[in-house]
């Protein structure tokens, strides 16, 4: 699996392109890219779209998912209130991360710093068909909470 990317004008390319933090690791981490070197700090409350400086090409039936990364979200409530975001396919804009800060204190993004991270995945597109019924379950139609607390 080969993604590609480019650099967006003003970029700054030393930061380098997503990378594994992990042999096992599933996502790739993405670094907040600020065309002025600066840092952006998030009131409680607040969100911002983050620019990683990068631009992507992903293959045909494929999806780069954007997920929260765990640390961040846990010491700090810095979350991505989309997550996860699903970048298409034939999308070719600039990769920009949408960050919430749940959490009750300012947080500082600096320059460089790992904000989130992007997972591959592959597409499965479905033929949707409007029918007389449904199949019936064990479940059928209960709701949120219908398959008990255990």
């Amino acid at each position: 699996m080969r993604i590609e990317f480019v650099w967006d004008e003003g970029a700054d390319r030393t930061l380098g392109l997503p990378f594994y933090a992990s042999v096992g690791a599933a996502g790739a981490d993405l670094r907040a890219n600020f065309a002025d070197r600066g840092e952006l700090v998030l009131e409680a409350g607040a969100r911002a779209l983050v620019p990683t400086g990068l631009r992507m090409a992903i293959p045909e039936g494929f999806e780069v998912q954007v997920r929260p990364r765990s640390g961040l979200a846990l010491k700090h409530g810095i979350t991505l209130p989309n997550a996860p975001g699903t970048i298409d396919s034939d999308y070719r804009g600039p990769l920009g991360v949408i960050v919430m800060n749940a959490g009750t204190e300012p947080f500082t993004i600096s320059h460089g710093a790992r904000i989130a991270q992007m997972v591959v995945a592959p597409v499965v597109r479905a033929d949707f068909e409007l029918v007389e019924d449904l199949s019936e379950t064990l479940r059928s139609d209960g709701g949120f909470g219908s398959t008990g607390r255990d």
